[in-house]
């Protein structure tokens, strides 16, 4: 894309066939960005049509704060992203505009000072200090309201008549009153605590000053779009991986058609991350209105294209048909030897079945190896695998082999060891890869949390909202396997966010985040 720095210093140099090229280049992205901006509009309109047209009797007052909060935050959100793509700003509105209540008196102030590191004018003298300009901003600790009190001093010479005052700050939400704590803490509650808006307002109530959900909410959708290109680069970084696990698990959606009658729709929440042998801790959540196959081939840029080959690795994952697609295209399927065991776990659970107790064995011996390779390097991984795990999968495989002559099919037992057989090369690939695990259960453990929260967070959701919660959860959920604090993780990251280089912005990713000294 040509910006307006690269325009200005290249079009003096430019010949005339170059300036036709770059015009018919300009006038392309103009028309994209303004069928864009059309589309983000129109979907703000659906949204405030659906946010002020009459309500359904079928949601309970609980269900009807979560479609509420969600339309705030997605309002808030396409506000956002308008502002963003809008080729030019929009006209200043006669109207009034309200004006911002002041913060509560009775909350604790603290002061901080900003003045300009230099006082000296530019003819010598020292300059004189005349008067400040104060913004109060809105700060929390868990149930404790605080003000923060911004002055910037202003200095100006006697004799020059020359003003120098410290700039803003740089803020994720610009002239928004929270301070990056209380963003944090706003975000980190709802999508890792699983509390939504309408009982934060009442904590926050408690705590001494009542801010509306439809405030926090406004918060949320905007701090939820300056994110979004964190996670775009925690994305592409995990794509340069060759071993990754993926998983799914339904969630409830509520699509605007379905407004008025209450029903919900089964969405996904598809979950991707490096393996626990990786040392770079990372998982992203991916949330789509279903099961197909393709957002699976969209999130690892399948089939690819001259620019973009795609991402070709090593897939571990079960045996859902959805990733069928992923092994024609390039990608190397690893199949998961935990649900293998489950098959027969469940025949000698439920039946007391002696061949799946036997079965059970062979199970338990490889997992006894695992855990003693965990800590070690690939090659040697690798190594004891094939000395110790290949001989007893070579025997688990004629075992198998041997039975399933023996058992009736449509049996229990013969879809137990048919499972297995099937899949069998792809079962057995950790052994001839020291950067693959036997199973699939990491990525499982890190879907089993959002488990808890599947009613707070998206029963009342939009794509949008899905697309949202998913993103803010793989930066909190990713901090946590790095053995960050969520919360301060957030907090630096949001205070950094404005100020920090496109190009450079892979340093707040959570794997490689380093605190600031102001965290």
């Amino acid at each position: 894309m040509i910006t307006a720095d690269r325009l200005d210093a290249q079009l003096p140099a430019m010949s005339e066939p170059q300036l036709r090229q770059t015009v018919q280049l300009l006038m392309t992205q103009l028309r994209h960005k303004t069928a864009l901006v059309d589309k983000l509009t129109h979907e703000m309109a659906v949204l405030k049509r659906l946010k002020f047209a009459q309500k359904s009797e079928a949601f309970n007052a609980e269900q009807k704060s979560l479609i509420d909060e969600t339309l705030d935050t997605d309002l808030a959100a396409l506000a956002a992203e308008i502002e963003v793509h809008q080729p030019t700003k929009p006209a200043a509105e006669d109207k009034q505009q309200p004006k911002r209540q002041l913060l509560p008196a009775h909350l604790p102030r603290v002061e901080i000072h900003h003045e300009p590191e230099d006082t000296t004018c530019g003819c010598g003298r020292a300059m004189k200090r005349m008067s400040q300009d104060v913004a109060e901003k809105l700060d929390y600790q868990p149930g404790v309201f605080t003000v923060q009190r911004h002055i910037r001093g202003k200095w100006v010479c006697g004799c020059c008549e020359r003003l120098v005052q410290a700039p803003v700050p740089a803020h994720v939400i610009d002239k928004g009153i929270p301070t990056t704590g209380l963003l944090a803490q706003v975000l980190v509650a709802k999508y890792l605590d699983h509390l939504p808006l309408y009982r934060q307002e009442a904590i926050f109530e408690r705590a001494g000053l009542a801010i509306a959900r439809s405030t926090l909410a406004q918060w949320v959708g905007e701090c939820g779009v300056q994110l979004q290109p964190l996670v775009d680069a925690l994305v592409a970084e995990m794509r340069k991986h060759n071993v990754l696990h993926a998983d799914e698990t339904p969630v409830a959606m509520l699509k605007p058609a379905n407004l008025r009658d209450g029903k919900t729709h089964k969405a996904y929440l598809w979950s991707y991350c490096t393996t626990s042998f990786n040392p770079m801790r990372a998982v992203v959540f991916d949330f789509a209105e279903s099961r197909g196959g393709q957002h699976v081939r969209e999130f690892l840029g399948l089939p690819g294209d001259e620019h973009n080959l795609g991402w070709k690795g090593k897939l571990v994952t079960d045996d859902f048909s959805g990733y069928k697609a992923c092994f024609e295209l390039g990608v190397t399927e690893a199949g998961c030897m935990a649900h293998a065991r489950r098959k027969f776990h469940e025949l000698w659970a439920n039946h007391g079945s002696q061949v799946g107790e036997q079965a059970l064995k062979f199970f338990v011996k490889l997992y006894e190896v695992e855990r003693e390779v965990k800590q070690l390097k690939p090659n040697e991984r690798k190594a004891i695998r094939q000395d110790r795990s290949k001989p007893i999968v070579d025997a688990l495989h004629q075992w198998l082999m041997q039975h399933r002559q023996k058992v009736p099919d449509g049996s229990a037992t013969a879809k137990a060891i048919d499972y297995s057989l099937k899949r069998w090369k792809a079962l057995v690939r950790f052994i001839d890869d020291g950067d693959l695990p036997i199973d699939n259960n990491w990525v499982e453990n890190q879907i089993r949390p959002i488990s808890i929260g599947r009613k707070n967070w998206l029963f009342a959701g939009s794509l949008r909202a899905g697309k949202r919660a998913a993103a803010v959860m793989s930066l909190v959920h990713s901090a946590r396997l790095n053995g960050h604090e969520p919360h301060a993780y957030l907090k630096d990251v949001l205070e950094r966010l404005p100020t920090q280089p496109a190009r450079r912005v892979g340093e707040l990713l959570p794997h490689l985040w380093q605190p600031s000294r102001s965290a």
